[in-house]
């Protein structure tokens, strides 16, 4: 073994001209230099195909494992370096095409694990365009958290705890399973076998092709070949589940599997999964390529779900549905939920971003998806609620802490921290806006385009905006077709409103830059003078800091439009920082960004918004719904930035009484709520007392009239849950008297009657309030067999105001037994939003910080739920230089975290919010009242 080290040694000059020199610090974990310091592995070794043998063992709760890589060698080498994490590897070898031995030594394995890397040096040189294989044996124990290979449990109705093990690789965990090359440009071919017992199943991407008795009680299930792939879409699984299947009229089995005693959940999962399916095959007009896909709901799990090909994960709330416990809302976000990971099995795995900073195009898209393929499917689900996801992603873009929606991020966890509001969200907006400028034909015409010119292949920014072109003729080009034109003159241009436009010019002011523009619009006869800055929430333009924050900033900006006057809407494209439309006559009133179709603010001068104020108050469905929620949205988010008064806010959302569309009236009554929360936390009794009283007199009509029932549309059920659950919260008499009643009959039936499912959560939370209201809550959370129901549970039981039962709730997630750990960030959260606990969950989080960061590793979605879960509860600057100071005091392990900045900046928001407008609310508050 000495000797080999030192051919290592003495040959460590043969490396590759593209990789870097060692570093004198660059020293894998036996001392010896390791021969590469990119986070980012070299490219002149290239994974073909992959041949894994797993074996899991759900008792010693350990797996061993062996891979042969078949290996395409660009440029000559002694050194394969590749990703390995916590894995023991017991035997390195590379193979010649033959399959026979390079070398009789036994090859050493040098580490590195703060890249993730290992390296393994082969005496004999590798030679460029030759075929080879790496054979790696190794083992690990199953991961304890949620990434990698990693342990499941459940427990049956009678007690008993079962294990199972699954797969969770996206972003940069698959190292975690077997050693490979982690990075998405790597794709290659899987042929997967994994060994179980008789009382098992196992399940990957592809088909079962055979299982083979191998004695011992052991079974090895053989797969087919998998398509190319990229290492983070494979998946593997063992378990005791069932399944229901069907068939799409394509021919694709599709499966759904759950725990035994939640089979009967599994129904609604496959009806709409073959519904989506098949909508999907028609929309892209490309076949989905693999023979079968299952959807699996796993126990333990932290996001909503993982888009593996052909084996997509689900945490159970995201998958089962049981119509006599879930609600509405439950069943909206369950066909969202599948509707984004089959939108994946194209975006995302047929066609995959180059490297992880442009993960927007999987997310954005998979989230636009949601929406475009329930429209079509499911049109009675009424999904309005597409404005929200921009007004979330405004709420996060309006912050200085924001970030382009194509960044860069190189190590694991900058990458988990770029699975956020941005990717998804804001990736979302700006696909609608580019739909709504191309027209739905043409924006599908080129995502078509876009997937056949990438299929099983890599795809950056910019190759979505060529895919989004064709050339045309001149004459086409004239009459307006969103195409490029053939001529000289007009290359790169598309026709928007008669102008001529660079496409991919446009798309970069909205990806390779951070934030959102506001639109300043002031009026002068049939003159409108248009503006454009980028908006910020905190920073006024008297601020000295305002110039340097606006600098550089410019959007080519598609702007609508609609008048009193006009019966269509008027389009104009804003490419410069101001500009003049001239109207074709005088109009009394304006309306910019028509349906909100476009991602930007809108800010009228104050005779555009009191004209605009007074058309909702004598005529508001001159607008559209969707108009007049974006009107309300604009407004507080002006009044937030300092831009406008809260009065005028206040007096435009006066016309709500009249307001028949659930849309504008849950936005306009959202706004109210989230200001009496903020209030009431900072215990300012008078405001708070009449806040309180306002709302409840200026919406009892839109209270009273609501049923304790699941009658309706799912957008009626869904204002009931809403607002009956504002009504108890704020101690409405007939609202608490008709809960405690309904809660009181379902404790006498012992949990056996149904309860109407859209207000179940609400009359939870009313009979939590006292001591047997809430142990008997508790103890119904331990036997129930459905998630949903529990997440209703839990919700109301962090309610309490006992302080002392917070406690016990918190204690209970961190020991992880009745409490799964995965709902731990959700509960802390829970907590926080609770007046009497949110300074209870914030020392919990400070006091057990280091625990938490090892259940949910630094970026994840977990942990970043629970910073921003807990410190946007505050509105002080003690608050804030506590939570400045204990930042600080763990610089060290949480530097690269871009969510603390985030979180900081919005308690300064909540700070300046309350500075601006407490006065004006108690002034106006008091005059409304009296």
């Amino acid at each position: 073994m000495v000797n080999f080290l030192a051919t290592i040694t003495a040959r460590f000059c043969v490396q590759t001209s593209d990789s870097n020199s060692p570093a004198g610090d660059n020293l894998a974990t036996n001392g010896l230099p390791f021969p590469w310091s990119k986070v980012r592995l070299p490219n002149y070794i290239v994974p073909v195909h992959y041949h894994l043998l797993i074996h899991p063992n759900l008792t010693t709760l350990r797996f061993n494992g062996s891979v042969k890589i078949e290996i395409d060698v660009k440029n000559n080498t002694n050194w394969v370096v590749l990703h390995s994490k916590n894995l023991k590897i017991f035997t390195a070898t590379v193979l010649d095409e033959h399959e026979a031995h390079l070398s009789d030594k036994v090859l050493s394995v040098l580490e590195y694990p703060s890249h993730e890397q290992i390296a393994i040096f082969s005496p004999k040189i590798l030679t460029s365009g030759e075929k080879y294989f790496l054979h790696l044996e190794f083992g690990a124990p199953l991961s304890d958290g949620f990434y990698g290979f990693y342990k499941s449990t459940y427990k049956t109705k009678a007690g008993e705890t079962r294990v199972l093990a699954s797969t969770h690789f996206e972003p940069t965990s698959a190292r975690m399973a077997l050693p490979c090359f982690d990075e998405p440009i790597f794709k290659a071919n899987y042929t997967v076998r994994i060994r179980r017992g008789p009382s098992h199943i196992a399940l990957s991407n592809m088909p079962l092709e055979q299982t083979v008795e191998i004695g011992n009680g052991l079974f090895e299930d053989q797969f087919e070949v998998s398509v190319k792939m990229s290492s983070y879409l494979l998946a593997f699984i063992v378990c005791d589940f069932r399944s229901v299947s069907g068939m799409t009229a394509t021919g694709i089995n599709i499966s759904i599997y759950a725990v035994p005693e939640k089979w009967h959940q599994t129904h609604y999962a496959l009806e709409a999964a073959l519904r989506l399916m098949e909508f999907y095959e028609q929309y892209f007009n490309i076949l989905y390529p693999l023979p079968k896909l299952d959807l699996i709901a796993i126990p333990d799990f932290q996001s909503g779900a993982m888009e593996n090909w052909g084996l997509t994960t689900y945490m159970e709330t995201s998958l089962l549905y049981d119509p006599d416990i879930s609600s509405a809302s439950d069943k909206l976000w369950v066909t969202m939920v599948i509707g984004h990971e089959l939108a994946h099995q194209w975006f995302g795995n047929l066609v995959t971003m180059e490297w992880w900073n442009d993960i927007w195009l999987n997310e954005g898209f998979a989230r636009y998806m949601e929406f475009v393929s329930l429209e079509a499917v499911y049109p009675e689900l009424k999904v309005d609620h597409f404005l929200d996801t921009c007004f979330g992603a405004i709420g996060r873009d309006s912050l200085n802490s924001s970030r382009p929606i194509s960044s860069l991020a190189e190590n694991p966890t900058q990458i988990k921290e770029m699975f956020d509001t941005v990717s998804y969200d804001k990736g979302a907006c700006i696909l609608h806006m580019l739909r709504n400028f191309l027209t739905s034909e043409g924006f599908q015409t080129g995502i078509i385009r876009y997937l056949r010119r990438f299929r099983y292949s890599n795809a950056r920014n910019e190759d979505l905006w060529d895919s989004l072109i064709k050339t045309c003729s001149e004459e086409d080009f004239t009459a307006g077709e969103y195409c490029y034109s053939s001529t000289q003159a007009t290359k790169n241009a598309y026709r928007f409103a008669g102008e001529h436009i660079d496409l991919k010019k446009m798309m970069y002011t909205w990806t390779i830059q951070k934030g959102i523009p506001l639109i300043t619009v002031k009026r002068q006869g049939r003159k409108l003078y248009i503006g454009q800055e980028r908006f910020l929430k905190i920073v006024l333009p008297d601020d000295p800091s305002w110039h340097s924050l606006q600098k550089g900033y410019l959007w080519h900006i598609p702007l609508t439009y609609k008048t009193s006057h006009s019966d269509h809407e008027m389009k104009h494209i804003l490419t410069t920082k101001s500009d003049v439309l001239t109207l074709d006559e005088e109009v009394d009133w304006v309306k910019l960004n028509s349906d909100m179709n476009g991602y930007y603010i809108v800010h009228y001068d104050e005779e555009g918004w009191n004209a605009l104020t007074e058309l909702l108050r004598v005529n508001h469905t001159a607008l559209s719904f969707k108009d007049r929620a974006s009107l309300i949205h604009n407004t507080f988010q002006l009044v937030t930035a300092g831009r406008l008064s809260l009065n005028r806010a206040l007096d435009l959302i006066g016309y709500l009484k009249s307001e028949t569309h659930n849309v504008p009236l849950l936005q306009g009554l959202g706004y109210l709520q989230s200001f009496y929360k903020l209030i009431d936390k900072r215990n300012i009794a008078d405001v708070t007392h009449n806040l309180k009283t306002y709302i409840l007199q200026y919406f009892r009509d839109v209270i009273d009239k609501q049923s304790w029932s699941d009658d309706g549309m799912v957008s009626d059920r869904r204002l009931r849950e809403e607002v009956l659950s504002l009504a108890c919260d704020f101690d409405y008499p007939p609202c608490l008297e008709k809960a405690k009643q309904l809660y009181n009959s379902w404790v006498e039936s012992n949990g056996t009657i149904s309860l109407p499912t859209d207000v179940s959560e609400t009359v939870y939370m009313v009979g939590a309030q006292d001591d047997s209201g809430w142990a008997f809550l508790l103890e119904k959370y331990g036997v129930s067999m459905c998630e949903t129901e529990k997440s209703k549970f839990l919700s109301a039981l962090a309610s309490s105001k006992d302080s002392e039962k917070l406690s016990r709730l918190l204690q209970l997630g961190m020991d992880g037994t009745l409490i799964k750990t995965q709902n731990v960030p959700s509960l802390i959260y829970m907590v926080a939003r609770n007046p009497v606990g949110h300074f209870l969950a914030w020392d919990f989080v400070k006091k057990h910080w280091n625990e938490l960061v090892e259940k949910f590793p630094l970026g994840s979605f977990g942990i970043r739920n629970i910073i921003v879960g807990t410190v946007t509860q505050f509105s002080s600057t003690e608050e804030l230089r506590e939570v400045e100071d204990f930042f600080k005091s763990i610089t060290e392990q949480v530097s690269q975290l871009r969510v603390i900045q985030v979180a900081t900046e919005n308690v300064e928001k909540n700070i300046m919010w309350l500075s601006r407008n407490l006065e004006t609310m108690r002034t106006w508050l008091q005059q409304r009242l009296n």
